[in-house]
């Protein structure tokens, strides 16, 4: 692909292309928003075709993108973000298919009532328009976006981490060869083609060309997008994920999960950060516990109860119970009772996703009642908050924000409704 080593361009350079980006983006979501459904899914087919007929050139792309982002000093979870592998393609290529399964939420129409009046008021489901999303590291998330907006009838432009840049733009032209393959304007769906840092700070800036930015990736990068854009954002700064262990839990499945949650990958935003553990049932979870997270490489930053139970653990300190680690690290804390532990997600959680392993029907309930988070969950591991798992077919990203999507972001939250009014010759009088 010609522009994969384009030179990084001058401020005012980048500032005309994204312009030229938001313009051609605007245009073709006009046509995308009236696409016919049955268009729409065999785009995501094609889509995921492609990414299967061109698997090994993403993966030699992918290839020089870690090649060079280990030079850049990433490691570890970082890179493990970054590598794609033909199952991470055939499992980009599987949501597309899974999308293009999904029932279209555009055009729906809900909550028709008559008035007195006589007229008649429902509402519709419309797409939001332009999306513009900035991301970091995982080229998958070039594929998934832009699945979501094309189902949903939003154009995006895609704006990936400079060390995945050759992946997002090998992947990124599978999906636009598709569009054009199947009849949709191939400026559907643009991905950025700089590394130049400047972009960012352009693409917040287009007010009359997106109407709404999702930015995914690290705090860094969202308290920027959060303080310079210009555009409505939907966001969520930290993955501090919980799971409390209640004294009425089942311990094998507590353990199962225990470990799951935070072992399974340590780099994702699902991962669990803290772990808490009922004083009535800490020796037999924490005795268990401890040897499998020293045999993983799990550092082990607990309280004063849990260091006598787990020898190698360190001392936490106050700032381990913000930390969203990404990595194999882990706070434990031996709390007293389930209010203590709803009190201490409340003080220290980022609102992300928490989940409570029990056996008391009670307890569970007054979890899911009291925690203010996006997911909550009973008896499962955090590692499930993920569209995917969740039956959205894939995610544009996490919100933690209320406004106006919260929790994994799929098609529905990737729209709007507006008001319908029929009359039949209707004047107010």
């Amino acid at each position: 692909i010609e522009k994969m080593n384009k030179v990084v361009q001058s401020e005012a350079e980048t500032t005309v292309d994204l312009k030229r980006f938001g313009q051609a983006a605007r245009v073709a979501s006009k046509i995308l928003a009236n696409a016919p459904t049955d268009q729409k899914n065999e785009s995501l087919r094609a889509m995921a075709k492609t990414l299967r007929a061109r698997s090994d050139t993403i993966l030699r792309e992918n290839a020089i993108d870690l090649e060079f982002g280990a030079r850049d000093g990433l490691q570890g979870p970082l890179l493990d973000r970054l590598e794609l592998t033909p199952d991470r393609v055939n499992a980009m290529a599987e949501g597309l298919t899974q999308v293009a399964g999904l029932p279209d939420p555009v055009g729906e129409v809900s909550g028709f009532r008559r008035q007195p009046s006589g007229i008649e008021v429902g509402r519709m489901r419309v797409p939001l328009g332009v999306i513009g999303i900035i991301y970091e590291s995982r080229p998958n998330v070039t594929a998934d976006a832009a699945a979501l907006c094309v189902k949903s009838g939003n154009a995006s432009i895609l704006r990936g981490g400079s060390e995945a840049l050759r992946s997002n733009l090998a992947i990124g032209a599978c999906i636009r060869d598709a569009l054009a393959e199947t009849g949709l304007p191939s400026e559907c769906v643009q991905v950025v083609d700089t590394a130049d840092r400047a972009a960012v700070g352009a693409l917040l800036q287009l007010t009359e060309d997106i109407d709404v930015i999702v930015p995914r990736g690290g705090r860094g990068l969202i308290e920027r997008v959060i303080s310079e854009s210009r555009i409505p954002v939907i966001r969520h700064l930290d993955g501090n994920c919980h799971v409390f262990v209640d004294k009425a839990a089942d311990i094998d499945k507590a353990v199962a999960v225990a470990y799951n949650a935070k072992c399974r990958r340590y780099g994702i935003c699902g991962a669990m950060e803290t772990l808490l553990v009922s004083e009535k049932i800490a020796v037999p979870v924490l005795e268990q516990l401890g040897p499998m997270y020293e045999a993983a490489g799990v550092e082990i930053r607990g309280c004063a109860r849990t260091r006598k139970l787990i020898s190698r653990a360190v001392s936490a300190t106050e700032e381990d119970w913000y930390s969203e680690y990404l990595a194999p690290i882990l706070a434990v804390r031996i709390v007293t009772s389930l209010d203590e532990a709803i009190a201490h997600i409340d003080e220290y959680g980022s609102g992300h996703t928490d989940s409570i392993i029990t056996e008391d029907l009670s307890a569970s309930r007054q979890f899911l009642r009291e925690v203010d988070s996006s997911s909550v969950m009973v008896n499962a591991s955090t590692q499930f908050a993920d569209g995917f798992e969740y039956g959205l077919g894939a995610e544009i990203g996490i919100s933690t924000d209320k406004l106006h999507v919260r929790g994994p972001v799929g098609l529905e939250g990737l729209t709007t409704q507006k008001f319908i009014v029929i009359g039949d010759g209707s004047v107010r009088s």
